[in-house]
């Protein structure tokens, strides 16, 4: 029984909830660089709640301001095909319940994921998942909401410097996977593929040609076979 009044503990709040409000200051730039690129506030709010996905929303939002929403739509699913894995990874987390999965589906997030399966004991792994989702998300909404309201009020976020917000966010995140030698040759042979493609092709498919790169970081380098 004290294995069950142990599920949420002090650490794992405090570490959930350092995690979201790092997300919801992302979601304040998410929210005023979705008006500020035309797209109406009540959508900007409504993709926050309906799709949660923050790099889906930030790569929609600049897509379809370039007048491409199907590469908007094949860059979205290409970005969240992880999500496959990641579900039957924390099955059990999530529940067996309809309206369980149901929610829980929409709470999956990386950052869930990774708290879910840093635990053992299926009770706490539960417990991971549906308060990290759950701060996520909540979070991520008020970050929203709070960045249209900036984003409307200042015209362009780039016055209070939100458009850097999550840009900077993604590369804190990439660095340590970096270390690599194979996933950093995937990471800037896409980058330069995307960079190149640019100015050539509409907007959305330089992004979608990126992922070419990860060819080279399922190659074995200098030909070497993988152990």
């Amino acid at each position: 029984m004290r294995a069950t009044t142990r599920t949420v503990d002090p650490a794992l709040v405090r570490d959930a909830f350092a995690i979201a409000a790092a997300v919801g200051v992302i979601g304040v730039s998410f929210g005023a660089i979705a008006v500020a690129s035309g797209l109406p506030a009540w959508a900007a709010i409504a993709m926050s709640l309906l799709v949660f996905a923050g790099g889906s929303q930030f790569m929609a939002v600049g897509v379809l301001s370039a007048g491409n929403p199907v590469a908007a739509v094949l860059a979205g699913l290409l970005l969240n095909a992880r999500h496959l894995p990641f579900g039957m990874a924390v099955a059990d987390a999530v529940g067996s319940g309809k309206i369980a999965r149901f929610i829980g589906s929409h709470l999956l997030v990386d950052e869930a994921v990774a708290f879910a399966m840093a635990e053992t004991e299926p009770a706490r792994r539960r417990a991971a998942y549906w308060l990290t989702g759950g701060m996520l998300f909540v979070l991520w909404q008020i970050g929203t909401v709070v960045g249209v309201v900036l984003g409307s009020a200042a015209g362009d976020p780039a016055t209070l410097g939100l458009d850097a917000a999550f840009p900077a966010g993604l590369l804190a995140l990439t660095l340590p996977s970096l270390r690599d030698r194979q996933t950093r040759r995937a990471a800037l042979a896409g980058a330069a593929l995307a960079v190149a493609t640019t100015p050539f092709l509409p907007a959305g498919l330089p992004i979608l040609l990126a992922l070419l790169g990860l060819v080279l970081a399922v190659r074995p380098v200098g030909g070497a076979r993988p152990c």
